[in-house]
């Protein structure tokens, strides 16, 4: 599924909407370059989980947990990881094979440890229908997903 943003209020009620149909246990993985709005995409979900406290991208902590929704988010960024096997000392099976969302900013980074039912979300600009606009791909095992309709 596409889904188009022309500014970051749009990407955030994406990101909203995506919460607010997260399952326990779903793993979603956020792909873009940097400044496309993964973190707005992020407080959006957040808050369609229900999640009152403020959001941010953790860059340098890898992990910031939030468990004030209607489920745990788990909102990991791996940008900074060397390897992949750094996610072992995290404990990442029990967060992506547990009873809340994850959701994986640069999961591209450790696609080897991604679970087959993960979903996928990839965002891209195209400067070509301005500066603000966005497209957000979700896929689910590398098909197109009616998740959020």
């Amino acid at each position: 599924m596409v889904m188009e943003s022309f500014c970051a209020e749009d990407t955030f009620r994406i990101g909203e909407m995506i919460g607010k149909k997260a399952r326990a246990g779903m793993v979603f993985c956020l792909d873009g370059e940097l400044g496309t709005g993964k973190t707005v995409l992020s407080k959006g979900i957040a808050k369609g989980l229900g999640i009152a406290e403020p959001v941010s991208s953790p860059t340098f902590t890898i992990l910031q947990e939030y468990s004030d929704g209607r489920l745990p988010l788990y909102h990991f960024d791996v940008y900074r990881l060397g390897e992949p096997e750094e996610m072992e000392e995290l404990g990442y099976e029990d967060y992506f094979y547990g009873e809340g969302v994850c959701l994986i900013e640069w999961s591209s980074r450790i696609a080897e440890l991604l679970p087959e039912d993960a979903v996928f979300l990839t965002i891209e600009k195209d400067l070509s229908k301005g500066l603000s606009y966005r497209r957000i791909t979700l896929a689910a095992g590398g098909k197109s997903e009616d998740t959020c309709h």
